[in-house]
């Protein structure tokens, strides 16, 4: 089997490091500008369950709110500017759903690393409906991101038991038995524990056929 490594070497933490507001969209344009191909971001869920990018469990920090940032819905964390605290440059700049960032690496066949930051008490929840929305978003790869991680090892995940943690790779469908995902190596997604097997991405494509 094919061992090389079939990931970027280098990852943008939080879109850009310190060079501009962490977790947002900007942030990651900017990464990309500097050359990086695979990014590093924080997910946690909203009151009404939308995954969105922040690292810290309260507003204060990154953006003018206040609070812990999972006792608001979605519609208002998206009103909220997360990018004065950084600069004047990015005044204005919103917080970023997974969605966004999901469109925005397809579209520019860039690698995501998931790492999930629940809201103390609800961690399992986060870290199955986190790795829903990426089987949702990761469902159908572009080609050119699939084709040099062929014969790739993949993982399955058991998401009965997803909590936050440090895990493995991308989530790409649910198996038959309803119960676990099968992943692929185009996006790391931190979530415990993982069961692991055998099987390729190779594998994965042809199960896609069904």
């Amino acid at each position: 089997m094919n061992t090389v490594w079939p990931y970027p070497r280098w990852v943008a933490h939080r879109g850009a490091g310190k060079l501009a507001p962490e977790n947002t969209l900007a942030a990651f344009r900017l990464g990309a500008r500097y050359g990086y191909r695979m990014f590093e971001c924080d997910v946690k869920l909203s009151a009404d369950e939308v995954p969105f990018l922040l690292h810290d469990a309260t507003l204060e920090r990154t953006t003018n709110g206040q609070g812990i940032a999972g006792h608001l819905s979605w519609a208002e964390l998206s009103r909220l500017d997360a990018g004065s605290w950084h600069s004047r440059a990015y005044a204005g700049e919103p917080i970023a759903s997974l969605d966004a960032v999901a469109r925005y690496c397809l579209g520019n066949v860039f690698a995501l690393n998931i790492e999930i930051k629940p809201t103390p008490g609800v961690e399992s929840l986060t870290g199955a409906l986190v790795a829903d929305a990426a089987a949702r978003l990761w469902a159908h790869p572009p080609a050119a991101a699939m084709a040099p991680l062929l014969g790739q090892p993949m993982v399955v995940v058991n998401r009965d038991g997803a909590a936050g943690g440090v895990g493995s790779l991308m989530a790409a469908r649910a198996a038959p038995d309803g119960h676990t995902l099968l992943f692929a190596p185009a996006l790391v997604l931190s979530v415990l524990p993982v069961a692991i097997v055998t099987g390729t991405a190779a594998d994965l494509l042809a199960l896609r056929k069904d």
